[in-house]
């Protein structure tokens, strides 16, 4: 059996997971995929976050990616890093670099098992601030700036392609190699605050084959997280697993312990249970029913007849859930357009009024009400182009800091 085919039946562990240890955030992402900003109460504590890791251990998980909201405003973030470590769980954890000071950078260059992933998603300030908020480039900045200096080596700069920074690829690949660290780009999901702002910014059609024609001629340092596979519809496929690793390589721990399926898919319907229950995470991985569902004999629906099927897989459960798009239907972004077509299908029918599209089961949002559909994103970019300055699939790249025996790309 290739090694793919186990991958689509599931493992008895995962290859990684994501892993949200708090909501908290000192910024408002307008496409944060977990709506993050406060922190739930509820959220597991120090010991029962050892407990997890003592588990992961146990079932040797390669590594675990940590994220958010913003991981490091926990107060015992550093001190879960390190139990972390001295249990053999590799991490890479993912900030905004609020907490990355000089003291920081020269504590983390020195700890093996670790690597590094900061967010931005614009090459210049203008762009990325109206993503992420004011500062943010600048914070981000000046934690590359410690890291390398702390020689640290070869940490991650992760992008999310939007419409508004497509055309910065060359820039984000120039920042990464002027820190000596790896450009990682994501595919923006219509998930939590993401959901709100897709239409103003996931890539138009035209941005997406020019993402395509780049990741061919410039993306083999490039990590991409599976993140594209849909794209390789265009001709030629893609590095990666190219396929949908949802329960059956992957899944996602959220702060109160909750399991879902992926990271993208924070919603009931993708709720497989919680680590707090009798059998803690194992349990759910190897016993829960939604997952032995993932690992069964998926129906690709009128996509099995594309030429292109097998290198797309009809593409991201996500992004068709909170589209409004069946799970067997076409992704929203497909290459040829079905996924245009059927959403304009569903549009006509009155399938995708409000309140019929699901919505992020979970806001942790610093606003204190929802956006409305007619109310306007904050991003007032200007018409000119800005001025020329400057989990990798889950088995890729990952860094010289992780174990030998997990690196297998």
């Amino acid at each position: 059996m290739k090694l793919v085919e186990h991958f689509t039946h599931g493992l008895t562990s995962p290859i990684c997971l994501t892993w949200e240890l708090t909501y908290a955030c000192n910024l408002s992402c307008v496409h944060c995929l977990s709506s993050s900003g406060r922190r739930d109460p509820r959220e597991l504590s120090t010991e029962e976050c050892k407990a997890v890791i003592d588990e992961l251990q146990r079932m040797q998980v390669f590594y675990v990616n940590i994220g958010g909201g913003e991981p490091t405003v926990r107060s015992d973030f550093w001190e879960l890093l390190d139990y972390a470590i001295a249990h053999d769980v590799g991490v890479k954890f993912s900030t905004n670099g609020v907490k990355l000071d000089q003291a920081r950078a020269a504590q983390l260059a020195a700890t093996d098992y670790v690597d590094v992933q900061i967010s931005l998603d614009g090459a210049t300030a203008e762009v990325n601030d109206h993503v992420r908020g004011p500062g943010s480039f600048d914070t981000a900045i000046r934690a590359m700036e410690n890291l390398h200096e702390a020689g640290f080596g070869q940490f991650k700069i992760s992008v999310v392609v939007t419409r508004q920074n497509v055309d910065q690829l060359d820039e984000f690949k120039a920042i990464a190699d002027k820190y000596g660290a790896q450009l990682r780009i994501t595919r923006l999901r219509p998930s939590g605050r993401g959901a709100d702002t897709w239409d103003e910014l996931h890539p138009t059609q035209a941005q997406q084959k020019q993402l395509y024609d780049w990741l061919v001629a410039r993306g083999e340092d490039v990590l991409t997280g599976d993140s594209f596979f849909h794209l390789s519809a265009y001709g030629q496929e893609l590095p990666g697993l190219n396929l949908c690793g949802a329960g059956r390589v992957v899944c996602l721990i959220d702060p109160v312990g909750d399991v879902y399926a992926c990271p993208f898919a924070i919603h009931d319907q993708f709720l497989a249970g919680n680590v707090r229950s009798e059998g803690g995470f194992q349990t759910v991985w190897q016993d829960s029913e939604l997952f032995a569902e993932l690992r069964g004999p998926q129906s690709g629906g009128a996509c099995t007849k594309c030429s292109h099927y097998d290198a797309c897989q009809g593409g991201c459960m996500a992004a068709k859930f909170f589209t409004g798009l069946p799970l067997d239907g076409p992704d929203p972004e497909c290459v040829l357009g079905n996924g245009e077509r059927e959403l304009a299908k569903l549009e006509m029918a009155g399938a995708l009024e409000p309140g019929i599209i699901p919505k992020p089961s979970l806001d942790h949002s610093h606003r204190t009400s929802p956006r409305t559909k007619s109310e306007p994103v904050p991003l007032t970019l200007s018409v000119r182009r800005p001025d020329k300055a400057c989990d990798s699939d889950p088995l890729a790249g990952e860094g010289r800091r992780l174990p030998a025996a997990i690196r297998v790309g």
